[in-house]
């Protein structure tokens, strides 16, 4: 490094604006603007899975602003993709603890400075925009589907603002089966680089040329976020609208002056708990400013402050407000770090502590958690197929007793049939079951098939059904004498004759009724 460059030394300041919008019922957004570190999270899932992962993501990150250990560019681009990563794992343990946040997930779009150079890691279709000699340059690639298309030619960007899948987010941070690992790039940083993260609720209403007309023309941070959250609802964004502005600066002869301090600021769902970020950052934090009272002004804004509510209100009680880590707020001046749930918390050797991701005792304990969840997870795959196991044999059981139950009553069960030109008389039932016959001869007669009618022969080789053997032996000999009648009929030449019964008609009779009924003619 020239003399040149040690004396020159580039500086990153920020400001963040994030509001609910005239629609949602609560900010599921969350917005972090340090010294070191820009981070915007938009979260979904409902409304606490949302909240709770964007701010999740948020603490998993906020570290790097006050991490100095890290000023290589390639050091801190491999530490912000471990930082994510660990939001996601953090993200999915909390999910399966409360099932009423199953399903939730985070987009993430951080920024750092180190080292002169920028560090961007991006999941998601939040968007970083970079501003620099007058040109406006998205520096992310929404991971959505309409972008999607897009890349594929199949729709046009135009064609992408209306079209009825464009909240559709293909990869995010959460509760899913996507690969967490967000997109890594590393740029050189230069002097009166301005930079724009905002959540689809900014960037999906507004032209980017509108965008770069408000960067370029309005210089100060905190006035420009105003601007550009209140055009966004103005024309018509129906999501939440967060916004983040950091600007590069260059500091001549840095060591020969004091450089003004800021105070990180926490928006959005993040900010409903400063006490945590002020911990893990050990320095005080504050709740990003409100958007500016004029908004509220309208009809739509007044109609969403009745309908929102508590969440509403509990979140412009933090705007603007500072809050001290835990080793100012206790006289005793241990820090002490609030469990949340989502990050293991470690105690430390010195009796700090710690609940920073990319530390290796944190580290560890994230890992043996995964350890144990896996554990859990094949335990409750195994009774899983327990269950599937029984599940099945039961049906098995129930099939093959049902069977056996159907086959034991078709045996009971006889018919007329025939067999060799004989009329024979079968137990069971005249059909298949997976062209197994459900029936056999039992006894054959002597009544020939050929010397009966055509209609009685149609009958018996569908099946002349009987309730008993009894049965089937009485209409055997019921047939045998309707066919002797009718034989002698056809003898003796008679012109005219009564007509015949058919077998299964006289079988409702007894067989002596019948009998007398045809020697009558």
């Amino acid at each position: 490094m020239t003399q040149t460059d040690q004396s020159q030394r580039l500086f990153l300041y920020s400001t963040a604006v994030s509001d609910v919008g005239y629609v949602r019922s609560n900010n599921q957004d969350s917005a972090f603007a340090g010294e070191r570190l820009v981070a915007m999270c938009d979260g979904m899932g409902g409304h606490a899975g949302g909240d709770t992962a964007s701010t999740i993501a948020i603490r998993s990150l906020a570290h790097i602003e006050c991490d100095d250990h890290h000023q290589d560019p390639q050091s801190l681009a491999l530490m912000m993709e471990t930082s994510v990563i660990a939001a996601h794992d953090a993200i999915v343990g909390k999910a399966k603890r409360e099932h009423r946040l199953s399903g939730m997930g985070t987009t993430v779009t951080a920024l750092a400075l180190a080292d002169g150079s920028w560090v961007l890691a991006h999941i998601g279709d939040s968007r970083a925009y970079l501003l620099r000699e007058g040109k406006l340059v998205r520096m992310t690639q929404d991971h959505s589907y309409v972008q999607h298309l897009i890349n594929t030619g199949r729709i046009s960007p135009a064609e992408a603002r209306s079209h009825p899948q464009r909240n559709v987010v293909m990869r995010v941070l959460g509760d899913f089966d996507i690969d967490p690992r967000p997109d890594i790039s590393i740029s050189k940083a230069r002097p009166a680089d301005r930079w724009l993260l905002c959540s689809d609720g900014l960037c999906g209403v507004l032209e980017d040329s509108t965008i770069t007309e408000v960067l370029e023309s309005v210089s100060d941070q905190a006035e420009c976020a105003q601007q550009l959250v209140t055009m966004a609802l103005k024309a018509g964004s129906t999501d939440n609208v967060t916004v983040i502005i950091a600007d590069a600066t260059l500091a001549l002869d840095a060591d020969a002056f004091d450089l003004p301090h800021q105070t990180p600021l926490v928006g959005g769902a993040a900010s409903s708990n400063l006490e945590a970020l002020a911990d893990i950052l050990d320095e005080p934090v504050a709740a990003t400013p409100r958007l500016r009272d004029e908004s509220n002004e309208s009809p739509a804004k007044r109609a969403a402050a009745l309908t929102q509510g508590g969440d509403l209100d509990k979140e412009e009680e933090t705007q603007g407000v500072m809050v001290q880590p835990s080793s100012a707020r206790e006289e005793s001046g241990e820090r002490h770090v609030p469990d949340t749930g989502e990050i293991p918390v470690i105690l430390k050797e010195d009796g700090s502590q710690t609940d920073d991701p990319y530390d290796p005792d944190v580290a560890d304990a994230i890992h043996k958690e995964h350890l144990e969840q896996r554990r859990r997870d094949r335990s409750h795959r195994r009774r899983l197929r327990l269950i599937l196991a029984s599940i099945v044999a039961l049906v098995l059981v129930a099939l093959v007793g049902g069977t056996a139950a159907a086959y034991y009553w078709s045996q009971q069960q006889y018919y007329l049939g025939q067999e060799n030109d004989r009329v024979t008389i079968y137990q069971g039932v005249p059909t298949k079951a997976f062209a197994v016959p459900l029936s056999h001869p039992v006894k054959s007669t002597d009544i020939k098939m050929s010397s009966l009618p055509q209609s009685w022969r149609d009958q018996l080789d569908e099946g002349i059904t009987v309730s008993s053997l009894t049965d089937a032996e009485e209409h055997a000999a019921l047939i045998r004498r309707e066919a002797k009648n009718l034989k002698t009929e056809q003898g003796s030449g008679s012109s005219k004759t009564k007509p015949v019964a058919s077998p299964s008609a006289s079988s409702s009779s007894s067989p002596g009724k019948s009998e007398g009924g045809q020697h009558s003619s």
